[in-house]
């Protein structure tokens, strides 16, 4: 295994492991398996992440025998600890966790992962058109850099949270303003609502630092949704609440790493998770689905895909898919990002006052936070590749990645930031099960044709993943919603 080994996805969450032992299992799912005898559980889950192992949680702990059946050699999915070489780990996938998040947080409390604040004390960088600059956090634009347009950017962002608050989160496509909405992109409105290169630029900045991809290839419609979905049931969705660290989604990590979230709850589900079993066929045969990964065969009453979309289509489908969700497959990419680190003996931007986190216009990282440990025992920067400048990296060696990063790690904090101890990435590009990252995204015409295909079962398949959450679709948060829906929706079918 990579940066999570056997032994310690078991030997961690002794008491949820204890408490989910007592429940029952599924016999044959504790035996290893022989594709010519299938096992035999009332659900096979499709996907090691979080939404397919809470899902298992909840199904066990209803008195259900599940297997989840994960491609990686590794739980989580695009939660990672990404190793540093010298044994420890910095987060290579999803962070963050902040207000409104309840389900994230519940699941966390309840395997007993700790979290503190993002370092959040001092001022961010701001560096655009060739010139650094400074600017604090904690005044009326929050997280938004001081620049000429700011002005024009508040007066779009205040049509764009107007126009988020028709929509009812998850289900975008019924709002009444949907056809015009998803009839064009979001570089589109953003062009035709601003007049100020400050205010386009921040603009462009929010949709790459938030989905990793351009602006001109994500729908509206889309990013609407995605901001009426950064909330819950008794708060609304808003842009602040996307964007900001104090009061923000980036507001908290998790203590050890939130790789810490999925390696315990799988170590409490034990050997009903079954990791380097990537599934390559589903049929439904009469009552029951058979599902066939590498190396076991699994025959369930219902099966779960919990994957993003565009990756379900590596999966054989048989009777194949309906017309609407496999078309929906195809036309829902996910983003282009790598995550950079770079390990410095002391967080010296603190020193200097300065929070780590910078927003820039040019070089290969445009957006950067501090990544360090709870106790600034030394200093960790994290930087974001995204989009284009991901793309035209990824034609060059892991040294030139490497340099690129640091180029732009010294042209945000000075000399010191070129000269860490060591570095590592995450290209989440490269890896075949995630196809990308942080998620999947529509471009114009997409959710309005074939929205309503995103969660409707095929038969005795079902599907979780975060892109069918509701709320905090695209994050951890969504992706625990989403398994815990999926469960409560196959209890009453089992």
């Amino acid at each position: 295994m990579t940066s999570v080994s056997r032994r310690r996805m078991l030997g961690g969450a002794v008491a949820s492991a204890a408490a989910l032992a007592s429940l029952p299992s599924a016999r044959a799912a504790a035996a290893p398996g022989d594709p010519a005898e299938p096992l035999e559980v009332d659900v096979a889950i499709v996907g090691g992440g979080l939404s397919g192992l809470t899902a298992a949680r909840d199904l066990v702990a209803a008195g259900r025998s599940v297997v989840v059946l994960e491609a990686r050699d590794r739980p989580g999915g695009r939660v990672y600890g990404l190793p540093l070489g010298d044994g420890t780990t910095s987060e290579g996938g999803a962070e963050f966790i902040g207000p409104t998040q309840d389900r994230i947080a519940a699941l966390a409390q309840s395997l007993g992962v700790a979290t503190f604040k993002t370092y959040n004390t001092g001022k961010n960088v701001y560096h655009r058109n060739g010139r650094r600059s400074l600017y604090a956090t904690d005044g009326l634009l929050g997280a938004v850099p001081p620049d000429w347009g700011v002005i024009d950017l508040e007066l779009a962002l205040t049509r764009l949270g107007n126009a988020a608050n028709k929509i009812t989160p998850g289900t975008p496509w019924t709002a009444q303003g949907a056809e015009d909405w998803d009839s064009q992109t979001f570089h589109t409105w953003s062009r035709a609502n601003t007049l100020s290169s400050g205010a386009r630029f921040l603009l462009d900045a929010f949709i790459s630092t938030t989905l990793s991809v351009r602006a001109k290839e994500v729908s509206l419609l889309y990013v609407l949704n995605y901001i009426a979905a950064a909330g819950n049931a008794g708060n609304p969705g808003d842009v602040d609440r996307l964007i900001n660290t104090a009061g923000g989604g980036q507001e908290s990590r998790f203590v050890g790493g939130s790789q810490e979230v999925p390696v315990r709850l799988a170590a409490a589900l034990g050997d009903r998770v079954r990791l380097s079993a990537p599934v390559r066929r589903i049929a439904q045969e009469g009552d029951r689905v058979v599902v066939t990964a590498d190396g076991v065969t699994v025959s369930a009453k219902r099966a779960v895909v919990a994957m993003s979309p565009a990756v379900t289509a590596k999966i054989e489908f048989l009777p194949g898919l309906p017309a609407a969700r496999a078309q929906l497959a195809q036309r829902f990419p996910m983003g282009s990002v790598a995550k950079f680190v770079a390990v410095y003996p002391t967080p010296f931007w603190r020193a200097e006052g300065l929070t780590g986190q910078a927003v820039a216009d040019s070089g290969a990282i445009d957006a950067t936070f501090d990544n360090s440990p709870p106790d600034g025992s030394r200093g960790i920067l994290m930087g974001f590749v995204s989009q284009t400048n991901l793309r035209s990296l990824r034609a060059g060696s892991a040294a030139d990645l490497t340099a690129a990063c640091l180029a732009s790690f010294t042209k945000l904090f000075g000399a010191q930031a070129g000269a860490p101890t060591r570095t590592a990435h995450q290209i989440w590009d490269d890896e075949p099960w995630s196809g990308g990252g942080p998620t999947g995204i529509t471009a114009p015409g997409v959710l309005t044709e074939f929205g309503p295909a995103l969660r409707a079962p095929h038969g005795l398949v079902h599907w979780a993943g975060t892109e069918t959450s509701d709320y905090w679709t695209g994050y951890m948060d969504g992706a625990v919603r989403s398994g815990e829906r999926v469960a409560a929706e196959l209890l009453p079918l089992l």
